[in-house]
């Protein structure tokens, strides 16, 4: 309940201070009802959602929203209220100035200066308008990243082999059938020789896949659809009335997938062979650093692979390639991650910049890392999680064609 109470006064005390910028732009009183009833709705709607019909710790599409407006609403304000205080020091300062050294009794405090509000409005106006577009329209522009990677080794009969990556689907986020439709059939369109999933089909339950299974399990490639867990998917974000009920609810996830016809691979490996030549696909369970989950078990993933074969590794969480698979005795050729979503949030311009605040957090955290002559492809994922949106990270189809030989310079 404290926690409560300290959040709504910190939200209403940032929405008066952020409101003296509209009230020095605009004078028209209808306009400042309309403000202070939109910011009624945001806050009324984000702490039903949030206490009343809670659900306890289920993320619900009615949650995700709630805070995607309150955070897009934050943004505003928190941009808002810096430049108004700076404004305010130097206007403090002026009437400080004239009290001590002005002839003039009385004290004079300049007042609040039209354009310095113009500017904090228009500057506010930028990361708000950004994420309520992530929310209308950003969270289901797919689109498709198209990687060739150069490998010595790689088994002649798989030189051109395609690969489809897909990740972190949060399938318990989604509200809109056809946008989810055209991410499927563009996946289906880069017929592609293998689909890999790296993990998190929903953000708590089975259930939340039931009403999507029908068009994820339409995904088809000529040498299947295999899949990883990731760490969303056990459960464990989530309270159960007992701990059988959690682990049914992961039996369920994995009967759901196998019903789906996809090949889960729970720290196991199998062979795709082409001519007499083969290749090792590889998936280890969710293990990651800072807290996250360490079920992956690298050794009895490698039961069965030769270190001489050509393997390619499904990996939840990045962290895992730099802290074991990179150090391991075997050579990975290519390891497939997700998890990171890029933050949902960044700036990416090809060939000028890359940038996202969750690098602060992971060293390899979206597109193609090499280190001692292995790759690793972080994808940005499918889906989205908490934020009910994307801005400049884009949800990611990742289509990775191998290729034997050295790249040329």
């Amino acid at each position: 309940m404290l926690r409560w109470i300290i959040f709504i006064v910190v939200f209403v005390l940032l929405t008066v201070y952020g409101f003296q910028a509209i009230k020095t732009v605009i004078k028209s009183t209808w306009v400042h009802y309309v403000f202070f009833g939109l910011v009624l709705i945001i806050l009324g709607n984000f702490i039903y959602q949030f206490s009343i019909a809670s659900e306890g710790r289920v993320l619900t599409p009615g949650k995700s929203y709630a805070f995607g407006f309150l955070l897009a609403f934050m943004s505003f304000n928190l941009v808002i209220v810096p430049i108004l205080i700076g404004e305010d020091i130097i206007r403090s300062a002026l009437g400080l100035y004239d009290k001590l050294f002005a002839t003039k009794e009385t004290f004079y405090l300049p007042s609040r200066r039209k354009f310095i509000s113009q500017i904090a409005l228009g500057l506010a106006a930028i990361p708000f308008t950004s994420l309520l577009y992530g929310m209308y329209r950003g969270k289901y522009r797919f689109r498709v990243l198209d990687y060739v990677l150069h490998f010595e080794d790689l088994p002649e009969a798989f030189d051109g082999y395609k690969v489809t990556q897909i990740s972190d689907i949060h399938s318990g986020s989604f509200d809109n059938r056809k946008k989810i439709e055209y991410g499927i059939n563009l996946i289906n369109e880069q017929e592609s020789d293998v689909i890999m999933f790296t993990g998190d089909m929903v953000n708590n339950k089975a259930s939340e896949m039931e009403p999507w299974k029908d068009l994820f399990g339409t995904l088809k490639a000529k040498d299947g659809v295999y899949s990883v867990l990731g760490n969303h998917d056990y459960g464990d974000y989530v309270r159960w009335n007992s701990e059988s009920e959690k682990l049914r609810n992961l039996e369920d996830l994995k009967a759901l997938q196998k019903d789906m016809g996809y090949d889960l691979l729970l720290n196991e490996s199998r062979f795709i062979e082409k001519n007499g030549q083969r290749i090792a696909i590889m998936g280890v369970e969710n293990w990651g650093k800072g807290g996250f989950k360490k079920a992956g078990d690298l050794k009895k993933t490698k039961t069965n692979v030769l270190a001489s074969d050509f393997k390619i590794l499904m990996s939840h969480d990045p962290s895992h390639w730099e802290a074991e698979v990179l150090k391991d005795d075997y050579h990975f050729h290519l390891t497939l991650s997700g998890h990171t979503h890029g933050m949902q949030f960044g700036i990416e311009i090809p060939g000028w910049v890359k940038w996202s605040p969750v690098k602060w957090r992971y060293k390899q955290w979206a597109g193609i890392y090499e280190e001692l002559g292995q790759y690793i492809n972080v994808n940005r994922g499918f889906g989205y999680l908490g934020y009910p949106g994307r801005v400049g990270i884009w949800p990611e189809i990742t289509v990775i064609t191998l290729k034997k030989g050295i790249k040329e310079a």
